[in-house]
C-alpha cells in the first residue's frame, strides 16, 4: 500500500503550523521529504503527523528544540 503524500502547503493547512516552521523542521531534519516534484516538496502524511505530535509532546514537557531534535534523531 502506498503512503499518502502531502505538500508543505498542505501541512500548513492541515496541521496549523507556519510555513517557515515546515521549512525549518525540514532543514534540521525533523521532517524528511518523501520526494520532490519540481519545486514542490512532498512528505508522507502519516510520518508528518506522528513527528509533529512527538515534537508537540516534548515541547509541552519543556524540552527545547535542540534537545527534541537529539531525542528524535539521536544526533
Amino acid at each position: 500500500m502506498r503512503k499518502k503524500t502531502i505538500s508543505a502547503q498542505e501541512i500548513v493547512s492541515k496541521f496549523g503550523i507556519p510555513y517557515h516552521t515546515v521549512n525549518y523542521y525540514t532543514a534540521i531534519g525533523l521532517l524528511s521529504m518523501a520526494q520532490k516534484i519540481g519545486a514542490k516538496r512532498m512528505y508522507h502524511e502519516d510520518l508528518v503527523k506522528e513527528r509533529l505530535q512527538k515534537i508537540a509532546e516534548l515541547s509541552k514537557e519543556g524540552y527545547p528544540l535542540n534537545l527534541i531534535r537529539k531525542k528524535l534523531l539521536g544526533k
